[in-house]
């Protein structure tokens, strides 16, 4: 019963099981590829893919990850300081979030992929406008989400809150905010994985470093592998942020978790 117990406790840890199935994932690839004599111009298999990364050195492989990281957390957190104070105006204000929040929503299942040819012609090269492009994918699902966790906050504790002439700065940081919270990392964990693709999608229009460019240049020379090696480290870069933002909301906020997940 021991190994049993040791072995759920190793399963449990953060970050395990999403490794795990993975590596599950990667096994029936490289099977499917084997069975099926799939091309590898089509679908390379996991091993082929590996051969990928030796055309590119090790530095070189930093310099483009480094790329669309420091892109991807500068225009995740700005979209998070943005977004942050526009839920809370909102929430507490019935007749803009009347009047704002349905269009927020509307809004946010516009493709940015399509205006950011446009951002890139407004604001020129650079990393501002691909900043740009990464802070307006990830700004629409964390202002809507937090502005909906805010006004879920039971009426009963606002209306005591202002019986009891409670400053404004603590009915938002003490009752809604804890309220919000579970909303709040539902978009951060959401949020975190399309500011990759935002920095993705600026390096496809213009760039000459990082992962979505060397795709392209890759796709562009008929280096297969190459550009599926660069779509593995995308998934891996995505995956680790995800985990962090899941490590840091189990870590200070292990009360916002669904039962059974802490």
């Amino acid at each position: 019963m021991v190994w049993r117990q040791q072995g759920l406790w190793v399963m449990n840890a953060p970050g395990v099981l999403p490794v795990a199935t993975f590596m599950l994932v990667l096994v029936l690839w490289e099977v499917g590829c084997r069975v099926f004599a799939i091309p590898s111009f089509v679908l390379p298999s996991p091993s082929r893919i590996v051969g990928g990364f030796d055309a590119v050195s090790l530095a070189r492989w930093i310099e483009h990850v480094w790329a669309t990281l420091r892109v991807a957390l500068i225009g995740y957190f700005l979209s998070i300081a943005i977004s942050l104070p526009i839920a809370i105006v909102l929430a507490r204000s019935e007749i803009l979030s009347r009047a704002i929040y349905p269009i927020l929503v509307v809004v946010q299942a516009t493709p940015v992929v399509a205006v950011a040819p446009v951002i890139i012609v407004a604001l020129g090269s650079g990393d501002l406008p691909r900043v740009v492009i990464t802070c307006l994918i990830t700004f629409f699902p964390l202002v809507v989400s937090t502005t909906t966790g805010l006004m879920a906050t039971p009426p009963e504790l606002i209306e005591l809150s202002r019986s009891l002439r409670a400053p404004v700065i603590r009915e938002i940081t003490q009752i809604r905010l804890p309220f919000a919270v579970p909303y709040i990392f539902s978009a951060l964990k959401i949020s975190v994985t399309l500011a990759v693709i935002g920095a993705v999608v600026a390096e496809f229009v213009a760039a000459d470093k990082g992962i979505g460019y060397f795709i392209q240049f890759s796709t562009s020379m008929f280096q297969v592998q190459q550009a599926w090696a660069g779509l593995v480290v995308l998934v891996l870069i995505s995956l680790i942020l995800f985990q962090v933002v899941t490590a840091v909301q189990r870590i200070w906020f292990p009360w916002s978790l669904p039962a059974g997940r802490k």
